[in-house]
Parts: C-alpha cells; sequence; structure tokens
C-alpha cells in the first residue's frame, strides 16, 4: 500500500498543469519600462481577444521606444491603432532558443491581425528571422516591397509553452491594410479554405486537389457548430510522398477520404492542440467510415511542437496559416496517410494501397474497407477543445499549484499514518 501512494504522490509531483489562458496585463505588470505599451492593450479590443488565447509570442515595445501618439502613427501609415497592436501577437509559442535556431531565411509566423479577415495573401504573417550577436532577430512584413520592422531586443518574461515576451525596437505596422474594413463588419460568409491556401503560398497542390474534389464545400458546410480545424501538407510535403504510395493515382473516392482524413470537426487553435485532453482524435472520414474508431489521429505535444501519427506517418505542425473562429488551418510537415488505406511492407519505403484494390461497396462510393476484429475502437465524439479558459494566467496557475501541493501534502501525511506492511 505504502508503495502505491508513493507511485501516485511521485505522479502527482510531475504531472504537467493544464495549459491556462492568458492575461497579458498580469504578465506585463512587473515591468515598468512597458507600462505604455500594457497600457495600450488594455485600451483596446486586443486584451479581450487574448483572454481566450494561450501559446504566444507577445512583441512588445519599450516605452522608450514608443511614438509620442501612436494612433497618429497608425494612422499614417493608414493602419488602425488595434490592428497594429495584433501584429505584435504573434499566434505560436517562440522560446529564445527557438529563435536562436531559425534559418537564415527566418520564419513566417501568423499573427492575430490574421484572424481579423483584413489583410490580404500572406500579409498577416510577420518573417522572423535570427540576427547577428547585437540582437536577437528582426521582425519584418512579408511584403515584397519596403516594409516595417523592428529588431528584437531581447526576452522579457515567458510562461513556458503559454506566452513569450520580447521587447523588440518598435511598433510595426502590417503593410496591405485595407483602409475600408472595420471591426463592426464581420464576414458572415463560410471561409474559403481553397482560397486562404491560394494566398498563403506554399500550398498549390493541397488547394488543387481540394477543389478537383468538391471536398471543400464539405468544409464550408462542416464549419458551422464546433467548426473545423484543417491539417495542409505543403508543396514539399506532397513531393516527398514515395513514389510506391501512388497518392495521386488513388480513385477520386478515395482520395476524397484522404482529404477528409486532415480535417478534424471541431475548431482548434494551436494552444488547445498542445495541451489536447484526448490524444486519439477522429476526422471528418471517421464520418464516413462503416465502423467508428477508425481513420483516427493520435495528436500530441513532443519536444515543443504538435505531433500527429497516423499509424502509418508522423508529422508535425510547421506554422499556423489561419486562425479564426470557427477554422483553424495549420501547415503540416508530410501528407497525412491514414493506415486504413496505405500499409507499409518491410524497411522499404514503398506501400500497398489497401482502399485502392479493393472496390468500395456499393452503399457508399466513399465508404472505407472494413475494420479488423482486433482494431481497437474509440469513441467519435470530439472532446470540447481545452485552453479556452476565461479565468486569468496568474489566478489559474497559482490556484493549480495550491491544490497540487495540498494533495502531495495529504498523502505525504497518509503514508505515515498507515502501518507498515
Amino acid at each position: 500500500m505504502r508503495r502505491q501512494i508513493s507511485r501516485l504522490v511521485l505522479l502527482l509531483a510531475f504531472f504537467p498543469p493544464p495549459a491556462a489562458a492568458v492575461d497579458v496585463e498580469a504578465v506585463l505588470a512587473p515591468f515598468p519600462g512597458l507600462s505604455g505599451f500594457a497600457r495600450l492593450l488594455a485600451s483596446s479590443p486586443v486584451a479581450r481577444e487574448l483572454a481566450g488565447r494561450s501559446s504566444l509570442t507577445l512583441l512588445a515595445v519599450p516605452d522608450r521606444d514608443l511614438p509620442q501618439s501612436p494612433s497618429a502613427f497608425a494612422a499614417a501609415a493608414g493602419a488602425d491603432l488595434a490592428d497594429v497592436l495584433r501584429y505584435h501577437v504573434l499566434l505560436e509559442y517562440i522560446s529564445p532558443a527557438d529563435l536562436r535556431r531559425l534559418p537564415p531565411s527566418g520564419k513566417l509566423v501568423t499573427t492575430l491581425f490574421q484572424t481579423t479577415g483584413r489583410a490580404s495573401a500572406d500579409l498577416g504573417a510577420v518573417n522572423v528571422t535570427a540576427s547577428g550577436p547585437s540582437s536577437l532577430g528582426v521582425v519584418r512584413s512579408p511584403a515584397p516591397f519596403p516594409a516595417s520592422n523592428a529588431t528584437v531586443l531581447g526576452p522579457v518574461t515567458s510562461v513556458p509553452y503559454n506566452l513569450s515576451v520580447f521587447a523588440v525596437s518598435g511598433l510595426i505596422v502590417p503593410s496591405g491594410f485595407d483602409l475600408a474594413a472595420s471591426d463592426a463588419r464581420p464576414s458572415a460568409a463560410p471561409v474559403n479554405i481553397t482560397r486562404v491556401l491560394a494566398d498563403a503560398r506554399g500550398f498549390n497542390v493541397a488547394a488543387s486537389m481540394l477543389e478537383a474534389s468538391g471536398v471543400a464545400e464539405e468544409f464550408e458546410g462542416d464549419e458551422r457548430g464546433a467548426g473545423i480545424t484543417v491539417f495542409v501538407p505543403t508543396d514539399e510535403a506532397f513531393a516527398s510522398v514515395p513514389a510506391g504510395d501512388r497518392l495521386q493515382s488513388l480513385p477520386a473516392d478515395r482520395k476524397a477520404v484522404v482529404l477528409r482524413f486532415h480535417v478534424l470537426h471541431s475548431y482548434y487553435p494551436l494552444g488547445s492542440l498542445e495541451s489536447i485532453v484526448n490524444p486519439l482524435q477522429p476526422t471528418l472520414a471517421t464520418e464516413y467510415a462503416s465502423q467508428a474508431g477508425r481513420f483516427t489521429l493520435n495528436i500530441t505535444r513532443f519536444n515543443g511542437s504538435v505531433a500527429i501519427d497516423t499509424g502509418v506517418v508522423q508529422a508535425t505542425i510547421t506554422r499556423t496559416v489561419f486562425d479564426q473562429n470557427p477554422v483553424a488551418v495549420f501547415a503540416v510537415s508530410e501528407v497525412l496517410l491514414p493506415k486504413e488505406m496505405f500499409a507499409r511492407t518491410g524497411s522499404d519505403s514503398a506501400a500497398a494501397i489497401v482502399a485502392a484494390a479493393t472496390p468500395p461497396p456499393a452503399s457508399s462510393a466513399s465508404m472505407p474497407p472494413e475494420p479488423d476484429e482486433s482494431e481497437r475502437t474509440p469513441p467519435t465524439k470530439l472532446s470540447a477543445p481545452p485552453g479556452n479558459y476565461t479565468t486569468s494566467l496568474a489566478a489559474s496557475s497559482s490556484s493549480a499549484k495550491t491544490v497540487g501541493l495540498l494533495c502531495i501534502a495529504l498523502l505525504y501525511l497518509l503514508l505515515l499514518l498507515l502501518p507498515p506492511v
């Protein structure tokens, strides 16, 4: 009995606390040199928009580097101040070590401004590049013409995997701002996934397949309700698919199954995926399957990234392409091939395509083959996306730590009171 309780105590001591929502005001409060930037956030809609998000990087401008009138500065550039502030919120957690590991070409990171729908193409993102010894890096607009940029002066603070704050040398203004757009004019039309991919660049194969298959129209219908999360392979990912997989030679109905396999029927921002409660998630292809538990994705956090395992392919999320409730679109490093259709043969790269060789049942053109009796059958319902809390980061973290310490103390007390076995 003592041994079992000891193990339980150790598990509680090392079990990671759940990700909490971001309270930026509380995080910036101990830094008086950022008080002006903190006030700008608090007086704008941006602070409320951050309340339900996690896994972010904030580019904060020190008071000495802020313009005398930030609103006039933004207006002179043809932008709205709230959108300028949104442009300083990156929808991805980046640590100083991550910054130093960036390739010479840099990394394109989506910002909160992209979620407004007012950014042209990928101009709602920033290009983050590593720099010389005098600074950690440079953040600039990806616009091909001269654009706003700022130097990363250094890290300020961080809440691991939840919020990272860097000081930058000045306000960065998004390019291609639509002056006619307004916060008070939300778009009622469903998100056109194919258009999003065309604007984001590097997803030509995926966009063509979606348009040719007609599956994109299904996605638009599924955006209502719980929303959708789409994992989109890059053109490089499609190019790296082994020839033996014969993906492009699949019949149209089987190709549609593969496309549906890249979609979760619920809206998951990046922070929610990083702290997902149930790692085994059904896809839209699961809903078309003859039995439950087929065509699922195993989603976990690994080495600071979100990893996706299909049973045949292991991929990672490389960047956020689009994130505007109820739709999230993420780039992935590999084409997600379902194990129900692709079975690897031995140690080589060849693959036997099970689904393509087996004609579909007469009752449904897109029905996958029957599963083995031994196949595991998890529930088909999606768990509610975690991480969308309204409590502050400081309160949530403090409460979780207090409860955890009390539990450990009580268990140790019980262990001492028990008679030896």
